[in-house]
């Protein structure tokens, strides 16, 4: 088996079942001269089942014959932990003006969601750790289980 020359590898974040040729999506695709509409229509079938409105990263390897393939990964922490809590958006001085209390519960289920994403080697309590922080960079206490 041959394998095919990689031409591009491109990384977007698109809304899950909302891709379309607008941007961002159009103009990032298009400049590598794959069909927009197939890749849209894959993205939207792929993500169907997930949350609508969702956050989902993806990766994009475009081949030299104009190919390509994709990963999905899970959506970013922030807005696991704006779904958790509830909120639209993220505090604009966290360290003044909290938004929201976070559980140690949802914490850790938020951690193992995005075990696979985050660079912590297994670890749970890291990523436990790294959760946490982004949940208080976003301006939202940390509380125990209720």
């Amino acid at each position: 088996m041959v394998s095919k020359k990689i031409k591009a590898i491109v990384k977007l974040q698109i809304l899950s079942n909302e891709a379309s040729p607008v941007p961002p999506v159009g103009p990032a695709l298009g400049q590598h001269g794959i069909n927009i509409m197939t890749f849209c229509k894959q993205f939207n079938e792929k993500t169907k089942t997930m949350e609508k409105g969702m956050i989902i990263p993806v990766i994009i390897n475009i081949f030299e014959d104009k190919s390509f393939t994709f990963i999905l990964k899970m959506p970013p922490v922030s807005a696991l932990i704006k779904k958790a809590v509830g909120i639209v958006k993220a505090s604009g001085t966290p360290n003044r003006y909290k938004i929201g209390k976070i559980t140690k519960l949802q914490v850790e289920e938020i951690a193992k969601k995005k075990m696979a994403d985050l660079n912590v080697n297994g670890n749970i309590e890291a990523a436990k750790f790294m959760v946490e922080g982004t949940a208080k960079s976003m301006g939202i206490d940390i509380v125990e289980n209720e």
